[in-house]
């Protein structure tokens, strides 16, 4: 039985095996509960408009849409803001750094056991997006191409240079609280700093930040997104 606070979290995979697994898991969990499950990303987007989730688990590469246009769709500016889409694959692939940018809030390694899969679901609903470490390890080298910033999209405004660090250590991988705290400012200012992140690079969340961090050169794109 689910209660107002339980997380409502939807499965698309082809794969019966990884929906029937990452079942077992998040049902097994006291804030979570599976509602559904979509085999491929045609049946997924109507899944999700019955059933109003919290977390979409999309596979990146399935029959019908795939995980990316999922996300592009779900997740993207515009779409509804209580759903949450992470992307899911069984390594470190091509599209991630686009899935993410389409509106993704994370990127999760279907091989990275159960803690961390529960893990990525409450920082999802929680805003404090997370991705897998091992492809953050990795992501920024392999699919942030080197700054230029003549390409680089400009923020809608310029960024403060208390904008400019909070961006950076959201690219650096830092929660709210660890940036208060290494900034000396209050969770209220972290949280306002990040909400105009946001709206001043046309961006949905965090990993949107961190990616136009990497991308502008602001960040050193050896950082991985969540220090572990």
């Amino acid at each position: 039985m689910s209660g107002p606070d339980t997380i409502r979290i939807l499965l698309a995979d082809d794969q019966e095996t990884i929906r029937a697994g990452f079942r077992l898991v998040l049902d097994a969990q006291p804030d979570m509960t599976v509602i559904g499950e979509a085999a491929d990303g045609v049946t997924a987007p109507a899944a999700a408009l019955r059933l109003r989730p919290g977390v979409l688990l999309a596979d990146i590469r399935m029959p019908g849409l795939d995980g990316l246009e999922l996300a592009r769709r779900l997740a993207g500016l515009g779409a509804d803001p209580l759903l949450r889409v992470v992307v899911t694959t069984f390594d470190l692939d091509e599209y991630v750094h686009t899935a993410l940018r389409a509106g993704a809030s994370g990127f999760l390694l279907k091989r990275s056991g159960p803690a961390l899969l529960v893990e990525v679901v409450r920082a999802t609903m929680s805003g404090d997006a997370l991705i897998s470490p091992r492809i953050t390890a990795r992501m920024p080298r392999r699919l942030v191409p080197p700054a230029r910033p003549e390409t680089t999209r400009p923020p809608a405004e310029p960024l403060p240079p208390r904008e400019e660090e909070v961006a950076t250590l959201v690219a650096g991988g830092m929660s709210n609280a660890d940036i208060g705290e290494e900034l000396f400012i209050s969770l209220a200012t972290v949280k306002s700093h990040v909400a105009g992140l946001q709206r001043k690079l046309s961006v949905r969340n965090r990993v949107g930040i961190a990616a136009w961090a990497w991308e502008s050169g602001l960040a050193p794109t050896e950082q991985a997104y969540r220090r572990g």
